[in-house]
């Protein structure tokens, strides 16, 4: 079995290093941004299984660059987990065309088993 990958979006470096420790430890391989505009270039260069999407990323923001993902051919069928502390994440997540979201704060478990529910699709 291939190593699954996991590429996030998020400009806050303290929840990317969580999230990247928590994941790397249970197996999986991380790619961090901290910008949006490249999204086509970095899940070109990754391919990623499943990707996390802040809605606040410097450049273009979550709901436009998930739009993006989702308006291409080769990588629509990626999953896009939205994360955001706004209040509307239901709505934003719909408008960015994301498979499912979580609300920051988060519990890691709930993370966890978000992402590992998109992995064994």
């Amino acid at each position: 079995m291939s190593t699954k990958k996991i590429l996030i979006f998020d400009d806050d470096t303290t929840i990317l290093e969580i999230i990247t420790i928590i994941f790397e430890e249970n197996g999986y391989q991380v790619e961090i941004s901290e910008t949006s505009h490249d999204i086509l270039e970095k899940v070109s260069q990754f391919q990623p299984d499943v990707i996390l999407m802040d809605n606040w990323i410097p450049k273009i923001g979550g709901v436009q660059a998930t739009q993006l993902l989702k308006g291409h051919e080769e990588f629509r069928s990626i999953p896009v987990i939205y994360v955001t502390a706004n209040n509307d994440i239901v709505r934003l997540a719909q408008e960015a065309q994301a498979d499912d979201y979580v609300a920051k704060p988060f519990n890691l478990d709930d993370l966890e088993e978000k992402v590992a529910k998109y992995l064994q699709e």
